[in-house]
């Protein structure tokens, strides 16, 4: 008689090792600097693409403008679907997307091509930017409350002016001058993509995920009179934003005399980091303070950004460009702290959604009709009128914040 041996147990799974909290913090915060790094990297370039295919000032902000819609549009749609599928699926698709959008930059041949490649890379950029900000959330040390907020802040700023200079540089000194940028980040972002297979899942999947895809965009009641009072700030401050990362190569080619592709990055360049240190440098000071010095600040650095245009001189241009910069990063830290005092947490998202709404209509719009005035008017012209109108909006906001004293000053602080 033959005795059955008993069934043999399944070999358990091995558990896939995952990255140590501070190790997925720190990667999180490099996939948004290369994302980051990724969306300035056109803009050097513009001029060169311009001078090859022949296509007007309007087109070229058309092809600048039409990533800050599309981000916008996978923003306030998908921003929030981490919260129900988890960080690690979206952030992979939207790196494969981000993929995808620079080998299509490399196949550019003309303007088709160019705005498809920045349609998808905005989405693409839109689509991973609530989960990697959510996603330092999760995983911020507990020691460290403010950390995932300063990363947040002062990210974006650095790796704009990163890929701007970057980009630059690979153009004026590096072989395949319109390709070889678009290599190197497709490579770092499949890296990055790679690098998700080893992350900590934050966010556990929980229902809702369908009806998380309808824009909300909202402001309460109560906070309505307080939100208009920072609107001209966020206008004027990603107004300016526009303004260099579409015309500023431009205007130092066409006004200052500068051909140097390095100096198009350049421009850029100065205008991100400055923000990034003004975030750094006022982080801690009250938001009211700071939005009203910033917009100060702002206003001051493009009336002297005019002036030097008038004269041409490009070592005040640049003076001028840091000071923007400054005024920028202050004015939109202290905004958007006000802006998040204005609603409890669970009213928060439709909030921001409405401030980011705001922001990118400002850094996209404007810019468009920039674009097609230039061809009207002139590229000169045109700068003085878009400089004198963000003078006006960014005093307009220090003047409206002095004026309601009590509207801001009693609110608790983010």
């Amino acid at each position: 008689m033959t005795t059955a041996l008993p069934a043999a147990e399944p070999a358990a799974r091995p558990r896939t090792r995952r990255l140590p909290r501070a190790a997925a913090f720190w990667t999180l915060a490099a996939t948004l600097l290369a994302f980051m790094a990724a969306a300035a990297a056109p803009s050097p370039l513009y001029v060169v693409y311009q001078a090859e295919w022949k296509f007007s000032a309007t087109t070229l902000t058309v092809v600048f403008a039409v990533y800050a819609l599309a981000l916008l549009a996978a923003l306030v749609t998908v921003g929030a679907l981490s919260d129900h599928i988890g960080r690690r699926p979206v952030l992979a698709a939207a790196l494969v997307a981000q993929v995808a959008a620079m080998l299509m930059f490399v196949a550019a041949d003309g303007v088709g091509w160019l705005v498809a490649a920045r349609i998808l890379q905005g989405l693409a950029t839109g689509t991973a930017t609530g989960a990697i900000s959510a996603g330092l959330v999760d995983l911020q040390p507990p020691h460290d409350q403010r950390l995932a907020s300063l990363v947040n802040s002062a990210t974006p700023g650095i790796g704009l002016g990163a890929g701007a200079l970057g980009s630059g540089l690979l153009v004026q000194y590096a072989p395949a001058p319109t390709t070889l940028v678009y290599w190197l980040l497709a490579a770092l972002c499949a890296l990055a993509a790679a690098a998700m297979l080893l992350m900590p899942e934050t966010s556990a999947r929980r229902p809702g995920a369908l009806a998380s895809l309808r824009p909300q965009v909202s402001v309460p009641r109560g906070a309505r009179g307080t939100f208009l009072l920072i609107v001209p700030s966020l206008i004027a401050t990603w107004g300016v934003v526009g303004l260099y990362m579409s015309l500023g190569p431009s205007l130092a080619a066409g006004v200052l005399g500068v051909r140097s592709h390095l100096v198009g990055g350049l421009v850029v360049f100065a205008l991100m980091v400055a923000s990034a240190t003004a975030v750094i440098a006022t982080g801690a000071r009250r938001p009211r303070p700071m939005m009203i010095g910033g917009s100060v600040v702002l206003a001051a650095g493009l009336a002297l950004t005019l002036t030097a245009l008038a004269a041409a001189s490009t070592p005040l241009f640049f003076t001028a460009t840091v000071i923007s910069g400054f005024g920028f990063g202050a004015a939109f830290l202290g905004a958007f702290r006000i802006a998040a005092s204005l609603a409890e947490p669970a009213r928060r998202a439709a909030l921001f959604a409405t401030v980011y709404t705001l922001s990118y209509l400002a850094f996209s719009l404007p810019a468009i009709a920039a674009g097609i005035a230039t061809t009207h008017i002139g590229l000169r012209d045109t700068a003085d009128i878009y400089g004198g109108a963000v003078i006006v909006l960014a005093l307009l906001a220090a003047a409206g914040l002095l004026l309601n004293r009590s509207t801001t000053e009693n609110r608790p602080q983010s």
